[in-house]
């Protein structure tokens, strides 16, 4: 029976081992948790919540149907959000709030917390880069939830509220503008369709008083009756003659006087037809002449209807300019902190340390993979 071999003894590369865990994990959990429990300062945050709403009801495009598609209107489209969206995240809003509160002075009260309190230098740059750390912002389905870090929950809301406001004033600005351009395109649509308009009604006039005619169809129609009712005349004659020659003698003179009156209907027809043809005191053939005035009729009338639909999309936009069509909803207002959440001091020591013997396991095992190549 072989002996039962005795406890291996602890080499060096064992304590060398164990010194690299202390040193690599133990000691930086260690250290970090005595700054987080003993130095960090408490944080306190505000949440506050909000999304760009839209007035409902039908807008002025809807009203006005297809007048709307003729002028060529358009509508804009929801993309306020997305715009609010990187306002929060812009330079522009960090100075305006800035301007509002120190915020430097804010994030930068806790002293003996150089970690997670403002130490940078008077650059606007290195204040947003606080402002990214200290403002975080969420944004899904149309949603933006924000979530505002200060050392003190009075300031915390004052930040968020500050963001709340001045999103506001930013959505207010983009209803302006819409509101301006949406006027401006409609009053230039007005104003094209009334000088359009008096176009067609001036090139009207200037036709009637060069050809001395009121309304060239109206003539062609009198014209016309003229000729249909010597036709009737000449049926009637024609009727009349036969029935002489049916009854009477060949030298009645009934028959020479019925065909007499019918060739006078039938030269007289043929000279009211010549009429269309013929040329007008101006010169041009009358049918010509009727061609130009129909041309010029279309037009006006033309004209016209496009005049009524830029009046009525000119009324519909004034309309709209009279009310807030977009606005700034909040579903969260600032909340102020009852107790301080932040640092998440265990959950960060766990992520730490974890990280850190995560690292420390793959240094030992690449050390015993070298080791055992040799």
């Amino acid at each position: 029976m072989r002996p039962v071999a005795g406890l291996a003894r602890p080499k060096a590369r064992h304590l060398a081992i164990a010194l690299s865990f202390v040193l690599l994990v133990v000691a930086p959990v260690a250290v970090s948790g005595w700054y987080l429990y003993a130095r960090a300062a408490d944080q306190f945050a505000s949440f506050v919540g909000f999304s760009v709403r839209s007035e409902s009801g039908p807008t002025g495009s809807e009203l006005l149907g297809g007048l709307g598609s003729l002028i060529g209107a358009t509508s804009s489209s929801g993309s306020d959000t997305d715009i609010l969206y990187k306002f929060i995240q812009s330079r522009d809003l960090v100075e305006r709030v800035n301007k509002r509160m120190d915020l430097r002075a804010i994030w930068s009260k806790p002293e003996g917390d150089p970690v997670f309190s403002f130490r940078g230098n008077d650059s606007l740059e290195s204040l947003l880069a606080e402002w990214e750390r200290k403002v975080r912002v969420y944004y899904d389905n149309g949603m933006i939830d924000l979530r505002v870090l200060s050392f003190d929950p009075t300031d915390s809301r004052q930040i968020a509220q500050a963001i709340l406001d001045e999103g506001t004033l930013l959505i207010n600005q983009l209803n302006d503008v819409a509101r301006e351009d949406s006027l401006r395109y409609a009053r230039t649509e007005l104003d094209d369709a009334l000088a359009r308009l008096k176009q067609a009604r001036q090139a009207v006039s200037e036709f009637r008083n060069r050809h001395q005619l009121v309304d060239p169809s109206a003539d062609v129609q009198g014209q016309v009756g003229v000729v249909t009712s010597l036709n009737q005349q000449l049926a009637e004659e024609l009727v009349s003659l036969g029935m002489l020659q049916a009854n009477a003698q060949a030298n009645d003179p009934r028959i020479e006087q019925t065909q007499l009156r019918i060739n006078v209907i039938r030269d007289q027809i043929d000279a009211e037809r010549r009429k269309f043809g013929s040329d007008s005191e101006s010169g041009e053939v009358l049918s010509d002449i009727v061609g130009q005035y129909e041309s010029l009729s279309i037009d006006r009338q033309f004209a016209e209807q496009t005049y009524t639909a830029a009046l009525a999309a000119y009324d519909t936009a004034r309309a709209e300019a009279n009310r807030q069509s977009r606005y700034l909803a909040a579903y969260v207002k600032p909340t102020l902190a009852q107790e301080a959440e932040y640092p998440e001091r265990a959950k960060l020591l766990l992520i730490l340390g974890g990280f850190l013997m995560l690292l420390w396991v793959i240094g030992v095992l690449i050390y015993y993979s070298l080791r055992d190549r040799r």
